[in-house]
């Protein structure tokens, strides 16, 4: 009998998200794939294991099964392989330091992990979509449909965005990406790498699907909006500034998410905040929150500042009264000397939170771009979110200003490679299309699949 493997199906009494009720299964070393996908009990288990494989967790305090891609692990790879002059990286890990220096190895670990975890969900998320016929509920089904396909498109973008050249907005995309896989994991495949175009078209295609299933709210878990915040930040991505707006205006008005009263507010909170589109929940039982891992003091939970902020960081302000520019405290015991940023000083706090800033940015630019002002105009829409900093209004607008606020309220959450890509500003002294600032697919996946064609810099 054909036996289904991947692991996390195995530990279906795993919390996935806190939000849930214990699952009541018996884990089990190897479950036919029959017994696995045959109720919509067990199917809504394997889409919450999906949830789960983003996360750095753990069944009874043993060695995580997974690295944890959205527990912070791309927040931090973005930050440190784009960082020009925005942190400083104190650490040891050889991953992370090959990273900060734009020396990846074709063997890079966190190359590796996000590479396998990323595969590891949709195997998940492909089972669950090719087992729908087991719901009688039509509500029910467009739920897990509308949950698996944004899963899928969410790790579809952020795998094309490292592994795969910038996306040009004038076309010919052409460049490799990341082998599409839509069917169960099946030992047997053996795919080449699709195209970033082709990549892109099946990101908003799963994310359009989940946008139209989904419903308004969701409890802690993805639903509509969230759907429609990715594509606002897909479609920026690939400049596509018209869709980008009316997506980012669409959860703006529409979502009921707006921004907390202060810039603090939005940061290092046990539940989500009215400002959070979406996030990953941690808690004390469940899950690492790896930035606070890699940002923190040791008193906090951290190593010690691995991660600290520059001067020349601190100096892209304009105000010292910006709550932003105040937003860290200074290191202690290790990290003695060094200014770490307060976005991640809970141990326990949700991470990679999608927040309502980033809709009004990407509004704010879009407009400004095409000479409209649906929503706000662009000046009154940055104004408002410098207002919440208590930082002074700006008298006039000009695309640097836009990017530059972006960078300022967006620091240290993961934007810093991607937009500097998009945007084609080169990168700690390299081109923006530098082959150095692509990962290697990694080289047991090319062992175990030869159609898996290199990237070029890592032969």
């Amino acid at each position: 009998m054909k036996q289904i493997k991947f692991l996390v199906i195995l530990f279906f009494s795993m919390i996935a998200i806190s939000c849930e009720k214990e699952l009541d299964l018996e884990p089990q070393q190897s479950i036919s794939i029959g017994a696995a996908t045959e109720t919509p009990e067990n199917i809504n288990s394997i889409l919450l294991a999906a949830y789960d494989i983003g996360r750095n967790t753990s069944p009874d305090n043993v060695a995580p099964l997974y690295n944890g891609n959205y527990s912070g692990e791309l927040n931090i790879v973005s930050e440190l392989l784009g960082n020009t002059d925005q942190v400083s990286w104190n650490g040891t890990f050889a991953n992370l330091s090959e990273i900060a220096s734009k020396a990846l190895l074709n063997n890079n670990a966190s190359a590796l992990n996000i590479y396998n975890d990323s595969y590891a969900i949709m195997g998940h998320v492909n089972t669950v979509l090719a087992n729908l016929d087991k719901f009688d509920d039509a509500a029910e089904r467009d739920r897990v449909e509308g949950e698996a396909k944004f899963l899928r498109g969410l790790v579809y973008f952020d795998m094309v965005k490292l592994y795969g050249q910038q996306y040009n907005a004038s076309g010919g995309n052409t460049q490799l990406g990341v082998p599409i896989i839509l069917t169960p994991p099946d030992i047997t495949i053996r795919i080449p790498r699709n195209t970033v175009e082709e990549v892109y078209a099946q990101i908003i295609s799963d994310l359009g699907d989940a946008y139209a299933k989904l419903p308004d709210t969701n409890d802690a878990r993805a639903d509509k909006y969230a759907a429609q915040a990715m594509l606002a930040r897909v479609y920026l991505q690939q400049g596509d500034f018209t869709a980008a707006r009316d997506a980012a205006d669409d959860v703006l008005q529409n979502s009921g998410h707006e921004l907390t009263a202060t810039f603090a507010e939005a940061f290092d909170t046990d539940d989500n905040t009215v400002e959070t589109i979406f996030s990953w929940i941690i808690n004390n039982q469940e899950g690492t929150n790896l930035t606070n891992t890699h940002y923190a003091t040791e008193a906090l939970g951290g190593r010690g500042g691995d991660i600290a902020i520059t001067q020349d960081y601190l100096d892209k302000f304009d105000s010292d009264v910006d709550e932003r520019k105040n937003f860290n405290y200074p290191g202690e015991g290790v990290s003695t000397g060094l200014t770490l940023t307060s976005k991640h000083t809970r141990q326990f706090a949700n991470a990679t939170p999608v927040r309502i800033a980033e809709m009004h940015l990407i509004r704010a630019e879009c407009n400004f771009r095409l000479g409209s002002s649906v929503g706000l105009p662009p000046l009154d829409e940055i104004n408002a979110l410098r207002a919440r900093s208590s930082a002074p209004a700006l008298g006039s607008l000009t695309l640097d200003l836009i990017l530059l606020e972006r960078e300022l309220e967006l620091a240290f959450e993961g934007f810093t490679l991607h937009d500097y890509k998009r945007t084609q500003r080169a990168i700690g002294g390299l081109p923006f299309d530098d082959n150095k600032l692509v990962f290697p697919i990694p080289q047991s996946a090319r062992d175990r699949n030869p159609l898996l064609e290199q990237n070029q810099g890592y032969n």
